[in-house]
């Protein structure tokens, strides 16, 4: 983990973090402050024709997952950043009313611009998370407002 004074001073992680801090918290006003308007969100286990684009898309997207979840929570690990595009290793807990839980580990990739992000590519195992939500919850995604897919082939 990086140490909060080099944080504060480097405009990239800074608001990866941010985001991901407000994200843990599920304060979807906040997660859209630090999210370009043009920003493209997408999980690489399903891939850029099943991508969202825009704060309000992004966060509508989120909620879809993490919205009806009794509790979810963050954990930060290594973090690496170029200047421009940052690397960041880290897992989620999520749990639900049902009981069931499960420990999602995750290599995010975000481009950062102006100190809003611009691109952010989650990379994870999907079957982690098939294998320990509850059928409802699964359920619940396929029938969830799809307004939000952007096809973002050719642009990540």
């Amino acid at each position: 983990m990086v140490a909060d004074q080099e944080i504060q001073d480097n405009p990239v992680i800074e608001p990866v973090l941010g985001m991901w801090r407000a994200l843990s918290r599920r304060d979807w006003d906040s997660v859209g402050d630090y999210l370009a308007q043009d920003c493209i969100y997408l999980d690489m286990p399903v891939g850029p024709a099943a991508a969202a684009r825009g704060p309000e898309d992004i966060v509508k997207r989120l909620r879809i997952g993490l919205g009806p979840l009794a509790s979810y929570q963050n954990f930060d690990g290594l973090i690496l950043d170029n200047g421009a595009d940052v690397m960041y290793e880290h897992h989620e807990e999520w749990h639900w009313d049902s009981g069931e839980s499960a420990v999602l580990k995750f290599v995010t990739v975000h481009r950062v611009r102006d100190g809003k992000i611009t691109l952010w590519k989650d990379y994870w195992d999907m079957s982690a998370l098939s294998a320990h939500a509850p059928a409802s919850w699964l359920t619940d995604f396929a029938t969830a407002d799809m307004s939000w897919v952007f096809d973002a082939t050719g642009l990540v």
